[in-house]
């Protein structure tokens, strides 16, 4: 049961947190793009791209909720919940969903709006989602470490 577990855990964070970063990653530059005088983007309506990214952030940050899930299974399966390494993957992964739900998501909501309404995108406002989406993707990053490298694993690691 606990390989079983284990893949399933694995195999969701790599389908839905994977999309995540990267979505989340091309939002403001594509935002930027869209944004450009008279069509000047690569976009013909201006929000179309941006829309999807947003879209795909939303869709798999919900499915991204089984990740911890699993995870929490996997761990308790293995009897390591009270391990230091996986209480600070915990601390982690709760850190990254409020960036995620908190800063990310909001902010290219705010960004769709203003490009939908044909207001001007500043800069410092895409610079400052680019900032909370990478301290989101770092996070993801250290987790994956950890589950990786596991202090005081036996897998010889």
């Amino acid at each position: 049961m606990t390989k079983l577990l284990l893949s399933l855990h694995v195999l969701a964070a790599i389908v839905a947190i994977g999309p995540v970063t990267v979505a989340a990653s091309m939002f403001p530059p594509a935002a930027r793009r869209a944004a450009l005088p008279d069509g000047a983007g690569t976009d013909p309506d201006g929000t179309g791209t941006v829309r999807l990214l947003h879209r795909i952030c939303r869709v798999y940050a919900a499915l991204g909720v089984s990740v911890p899930v699993l995870g929490l299974a996997t761990g308790a399966a293995m009897g390591v919940l009270g391990d230091g390494w996986l209480i600070t993957s915990i601390a982690l992964t709760t850190a990254a969903a409020g960036l995620l739900i908190a800063f990310v998501l909001p902010r290219q909501e705010e960004l769709l709006e203003q490009l939908a309404g044909g207001q001007a995108v500043e800069r410092a406002r895409t610079a400052r989602l680019a900032l909370f989406t990478g301290l989101f993707n770092l996070l993801w990053a250290t987790v994956t470490v950890l589950m990786v490298v596991r202090p005081g694993s036996t897998t010889g690691a």
